[in-house]
């Protein structure tokens, strides 16, 4: 065989079946034009996850350079779509199930995951309270995935080191137990004895697989999410976002727009009067992150607590309802000894409140007479409808924009498009998680902090706060614009390390020596960026 003919031979195997001008392109446009090809949010899911098989470092390219576009995605709202039909729309492995049966040798199952040691962050749901979709079993996974992947976009944590984790305890959900397709086991939910022995077990796998790693919980079951994290938080690197990361999220949100708020009333700071729509573990995860707004202008403990007011399914939640939930004792009312209030509209006329926040799940919970009642006792009412997904957020941003004539202070858990009024346009806010959980899981891995402390949190929610631009706060914003989301993170990652350094459970001593500017630089420098280079498609 000549020279010439082995060299054809050797072309033809590996690039003859490529379109002869294909590097004269972009195909990463090319990817774009056919995600909006796609007609619903599902298909495009499936598209992308097709291409994070097929090309993970395109797939980062596309995602890091169309963000807006991609993250209501990968994550809310449409990841609530991909959890509930997962068991039909499953391709391939993605991430690790430990389920309930693996119970008593659980090590192994997790040694199984090809990273081992060199895994930094996991993101763990037991799939029981997925979104507002309740108990999805099995097919809470995507949860976890795409939560991971913001945490790669958002914080630029390297991929290769992140582990998505369902524990597949069984479903309470008969559906799915009765569906010939279900990918999960075909069972109850087992009791609390049984499930406390399960995650005992697991964390402390967890801990010997891999020591270096933060874990992240996501989408426990309300009861749960408490008990879990107060078991756990302070024995292992762990965090609950809906409890915590929320809570954060939304006390930075809250700085900005009660600053902008009392200017407008011309009164104090410590005159807000927050009313909770929604109990669950946000709800109370959210009220109890929001006492710090108060602690921090100097009231006490007891006096921040009064200023906040809580509200479930049965109304006004006071001391001496019968059966109340542990959680929701904190902040049950000892002042109130009327009849018991069930109706929003008398709870605001009650308590008038400065401000409003959803975290229902119930679609439209805020009627245009609660949201005029509220505008009429404040120049500009706080209205956070914060609950995921769209479907099932308790007000929509135009109408929260025509019903009190422009004046809310708003913000919500899914992305809105601004809106023009009276010929003005107004941007929303969304108290989107996204801001707070990619720094502070930065900040916890670099600094090898102990325990995530409610320091650190808190912390990282001030730092979110402070980092809007001269012009975002020109613009009367309450959270800075994701496509920031990187340079946010890094921000909030500095002063995440700061308070564990403070707490003294940070195991990295080193940035102990460094300035806060070559700190932040450090971490930017760490950040994961996929390569430039792009190889063939796969044959």
């Amino acid at each position: 065989m000549s020279l010439s003919t082995h060299h054809m031979s050797a072309m033809s195997s590996s690039t003859a079946r490529i379109p002869p001008y294909f590097s004269n392109t972009d195909h990463r446009q090319r990817c774009l034009a056919q995600l909006r090809s796609k007609a619903t949010g599902l298909e495009k899911y499936i598209y992308l996850n097709g291409l994070k098989e097929r090309d993970s470092n395109l797939f980062y390219e596309v995602l890091l350079g169309n963000m807006l576009e991609i993250i209501p995605i990968l994550y809310t709202p449409t990841v609530g779509d991909a959890c509930s039909n997962y068991s039909h729309i499953w391709r391939r492995p993605e991430g690790l199930y430990v389920t309930i049966e693996n119970k008593g040798h659980i090590r192994q199952v997790l040694r199984t995951w090809p990273t081992g040691q060199g895994s930094r962050i996991a993101v763990v749901t037991d799939g029981s309270r997925i979104l507002g979709l309740g108990d999805l079993g099995a097919n809470g996974l995507p949860i976890a995935i795409g939560k991971l992947d913001l945490y790669i976009a958002g914080a630029g944590i390297k991929p290769t080191t992140t582990v998505p984790i369902c524990l597949d305890l069984g479903t309470n959900t008969e559906k799915f137990i009765t569906d010939p397709l279900y990918l999960g086991v075909r069972r109850k939910r087992p009791d609390t004895v049984e499930m406390d022995e399960f995650m005992k077990e697991f964390m402390e796998a967890m801990t010997d697989v891999f020591p270096q790693l933060l874990v992240q919980f996501e989408d426990f079951s309300t009861d749960n999410a408490f008990r879990y994290l107060e078991m756990f938080r302070k024995q292992y690197r762990c965090f609950n976002d809906d409890i915590q990361g929320t809570g954060a999220v939304v006390l930075s949100g809250f700085l900005n727009a009660a600053r902008l708020a009392s200017v407008a009333a011309g009164k104090p700071l410590s005159d807000q009067r927050i009313l909770f729509f929604g109990a669950g573990s946000a709800g109370i995860g959210v009220a109890k992150q929001l006492m710090s707004f108060f602690t921090l202008l100097g009231l006490s403990e007891e006096e921040a607590r009064q200023r906040i007011y809580t509200v479930d399914s049965k109304g006004l939640i006071t001391a001496d309802r019968k059966g109340l939930q542990e959680h929701k004792k904190y902040f049950a009312r000892n002042d109130y000894n009327g009849p018991p209030l069930t109706s929003l509209i008398d709870i605001i006329r009650h308590v008038k409140p400065t401000a409003l926040l959803g975290l229902s799940t119930i679609s439209n919970a805020f009627t245009e007479d609660v949201v005029r009642l509220m505008a009429s006792l404040n120049t500009r009412p706080i209205v956070f409808p914060l609950s995921n997904p769209v479907s099932l957020c308790e007000l929509d941003y135009a109408d929260a924009l025509h019903w009190t004539n422009g004046s809310v202070v708003f913000a919500s858990g899914s992305p809105y498009k601004a809106v023009e009024y009276e010929g003005k346009f107004y941007e929303p806010g969304q108290g989107n998680n996204m801001y707070i959980f990619p720094g502070i899981g930065m900040g916890a891995i670099l600094s090898k902090a102990k325990n995530v402390t409610d320091a650190m949190v808190e912390q990282a929610s001030i730092a979110l706060a402070g980092s809007l631009t001269d012009d975002e706060t020109c613009s009367e914003l309450v959270y800075p614009r994701l496509t920031r989301i990187r340079d946010i993170s890094a921000q909030i990652a500095v002063a995440v390390i700061r308070a564990a350094q403070k707490d003294e459970v940070d195991e990295n001593t080193l940035f102990r020596n460094l300035s806060d500017d070559a700190l932040l630089e450090y971490i930017k420098a760490k950040q994961w960026q996929p390569t430039n280079t792009h190889s063939l498609p796969r044959l």
